[in-house]
C-alpha cells in the first residue's frame, strides 16, 4: 500500500503481477482505495462490502454485472454497486482494470 499522489500504470502492473490475487493496493485516502487488478485465465473475485468503479486500462472481454453480461474493452468504466456478484469472464490477456472503492461498507444509499 501507498499514499502516493502518483503511480503510473506499469508500477501498478508489476505490483498486481507479484500479488497471489493479481491485485495491488495503490493508493489509500480515507475511505478511497485504488488498486490495480490483472487476473490471469480465470477471474475468481466475490462480492465486495463496498461500491467499485472498474476503469479497463487494457484488454477486452465480458463483464458480468449481477444478471447483466455485457462486453468491455479499454476506457470502458463499469459500476458495481455493494454485494453484487460480478466477474470478468472471457478476457485477453493482457487484461488489466484500476479498481476504486469508495463509501461505507454496505453501499451507499441511493434515494
Amino acid at each position: 500500500m501507498t499514499d502516493d499522489q502518483r503511480v503510473t500504470l506499469a508500477d501498478a502492473l508489476a505490483r498486481a503481477q507479484e500479488s497471489p490475487d493479481a491485485f495491488a493496493t495503490v493508493l489509500l485516502h480515507g475511505e478511497l482505495q485504488v488498486g490495480l487488478y490483472a487476473p490471469s485465465g480465470v477471474d475468481p473475485q466475490k462480492p465486495h462490502a463496498r461500491d467499485e468503479l472498474y476503469v479497463v486500462m487494457r484488454g477486452a472481454g465480458w463483464f458480468v454485472n449481477g444478471d447483466a453480461r455485457e462486453p468491455f474493452g479499454p476506457g470502458d468504466i463499469l459500476h458495481v454497486p455493494a454485494g453484487v456478484e460480478h466477474r470478468f469472464e472471457e478476457f485477453t490477456d493482457d487484461f488489466a482494470t484500476w479498481v476504486v472503492f469508495y463509501g461505507p461498507e454496505r453501499g451507499e444509499r441511493v434515494s
